[in-house]
């Protein structure tokens, strides 16, 4: 999971009191980076992530400990993305992510017998969560890209 240095990724931050996911996407929406960090750790991750690649955006959920970890962050940091700081919607991102998660990591043997909606992943998926809202981020900014351009009143 890595990019070259050149192609610009959106940062996402899934947070949370105890941890917070963290993923890095290509525009196009490949992951090249996904991670669990204590939220303390989450600048430093960040800055991490942008020593290595370019950013785009940050992507950060609008629900629990969005202020605090926008708060660790601080303004140095979240001055380094060329598109700002966006909040996305976390409506049900955990239940996308649990879904994803299962869905990558099938059950082997017997356990194939349980059903999905039965099963429960083995460890913490805020990771995937962060992807989904970067995912949820580029859909929004791609469905804006395609709309049509303004007709310009000027051209007569």
């Amino acid at each position: 999971m890595d990019s070259r240095p050149d192609e610009e990724v959106v940062v996402a931050v899934d947070p949370g009191r105890e941890k917070c996911g963290l993923a890095a996407l290509t525009l196009d929406g490949r992951v090249v980076y996904k991670g669990i960090v204590a939220p303390d750790s989450v600048p430093e991750a960040v800055a991490s992530l942008l020593d290595s690649r370019r950013a785009d955006a940050l992507v950060i959920g609008d629900r629990t400990a969005m202020r605090d970890v926008m708060a660790l962050l601080g303004e140095a940091l979240l001055s380094r993305f060329g598109s700002g700081v966006v909040a996305v919607d976390e409506h049900l991102s955990s239940v996308e992510a649990r879904s994803r998660y299962l869905d990558e990591h099938r059950p082997r043997g017997i356990a194939r017998l349980i059903p999905k909606g039965m099963r429960t992943p083995p460890e913490p998926i805020d990771d995937y969560a962060a992807v989904v809202l970067a995912e949820r981020y580029l859909k929004t900014r791609y469905a804006k890209s395609c709309r049509p351009p303004e007709p310009d009143d000027t051209q007569n």
